[in-house]
């Protein structure tokens, strides 16, 4: 029986229309170290490995970690969205940061 980890984890994915091997690829992981992840009955990531997988997934390590099988919020979403633009590179920041102001100054 799926873990709550594992079922989150093939929920999302389906989700994003990736299957095990582009998962697999985009998170440095083999294709059957992801179907256990999903599969097992009580799977025991890396932190590396859990950040890449909720990196990719959009989603936060804390979310894809606790017991809970609801869906991501929108504080989970845009806590992973936050999380990926701290580590983007300062030219990447500045545009987007240039695209919301054009957003603001339409309305």
């Amino acid at each position: 029986m799926p873990s709550p980890l594992g079922d989150k984890i093939r929920t999302l994915r389906k989700q994003k229309k990736l299957s095990l091997e582009q998962l697999a690829e985009l998170t440095e992981s083999s294709k059957s170290y992801i179907w256990e992840l999903e599969n097992k009955d009580d799977p025991k990531p890396s932190a590396d490995k859990i950040g890449k997988i909720a990196s990719v997934l959009e989603v936060t390590t804390e979310f894809l970690l606790t017991e809970s099988t609801a869906s991501p919020g929108e504080e989970v979403i845009d806590e992973a969205f936050f999380r990926k633009y701290k580590g983007m590179p300062d030219d990447t920041k500045k545009r987007l940061r240039k695209i919301l102001d054009a957003w603001d100054d339409d309305e």
